[in-house]
């Protein structure tokens, strides 16, 4: 393999992550990065298994692999790792939907809210609530069907922040989540709706700060897998946005 997309820095610190946890099996370095850069060209290109490139190996022993980390939550606690080192003063949160391809229905009879997927307005979706830190940096993520509430989510994705702001729009001016944010010793940074017979002062040119997580679903979204959702399993798409996001802040 003559092209490499995950840079060498960024795979030795993933490398070094996954030699100190339990359960994981990585003690062949160079396999270990032909791994993940077979995961990379799938999540990248949007491809079936079954068209991965001969020199990855094959693409059955590939894909197992992949299923037993979703399965072992090995993806996501690569991210959660590397989300720990983040730029706390601030925090953006807001949601964005992914439409959902014909190929990802049918896991299950009746079980497609339990995989997040719905109908919206966009159609047959999936809709992915996020949050990032003061440098655009992923967070935090929950999947739901795409016709599902931000304001819903909002609440579990800021639990434990103290002392930051937090930055979203209008969506998320809600008289329980302002009261949370408050509680947590945090700054609400959202514009009140227009309904509103008091109307909250806001620092609106901290607010500007809100095109970051924009820019954040901008960079997710050039991944094909990830822009158009061709998983049937929650896990497995999850998976691929951990994946995503922890290469995203390793950049």
């Amino acid at each position: 393999m003559d092209r490499h997309y995950i840079s060498e820095e960024a795979f030795e610190k993933i490398y070094m992550f996954l030699s100190s946890e339990k359960g994981v099996y990585c003690k062949d370095r160079e396999k270990t990065k032909n791994f993940l850069e077979s995961v990379y060209f799938i999540m990248r290109t949007g491809a079936q298994w079954i068209e991965l490139p001969e020199y990855y190996g094959l693409y059955k022993t590939v894909h197992r692999r992949f299923m037993y980390w979703s399965k072992k939550e090995i993806w996501s606690r690569i991210h959660s790792y590397f989300a720990q080192d983040c730029d706390g003063e601030s925090f953006m949160i807001d949601g964005s939907v992914i439409r959902a391809h014909a190929c990802a229905s049918g896991y299950k009879k009746n079980g497609q809210e339990e995989q997040a997927l719905g109908r919206s307005k966009g159609g047959f979706s999936t809709k992915i609530h996020a949050l990032v830190d003061a440098l655009g940096l992923p967070i935090r993520f929950t999947l739901t069907p795409g016709q599902s509430s931000e304001i819903n989510q909002a609440p579990e994705l800021i639990k434990g922040i103290s002392g930051a702001n937090i930055i979203g729009d209008k969506a998320f001016d809600s008289n329980s989540f302002i009261d949370q944010i408050i509680s947590q010793g945090c700054t609400p940074v959202i514009p009140p709706r227009s309904n509103r017979k008091v109307q909250r002062d806001v620092d609106y040119y901290l607010y500007k700060e809100r095109h970051l997580i924009e820019c954040f679903f901008g960079k997710l979204k050039h991944f094909r897998r990830i822009f158009s959702r061709f998983d049937k399993a929650k896990a497995t798409f999850q998976a691929f946005i951990d994946f995503a996001a922890t290469l995203i802040s390793l950049r």
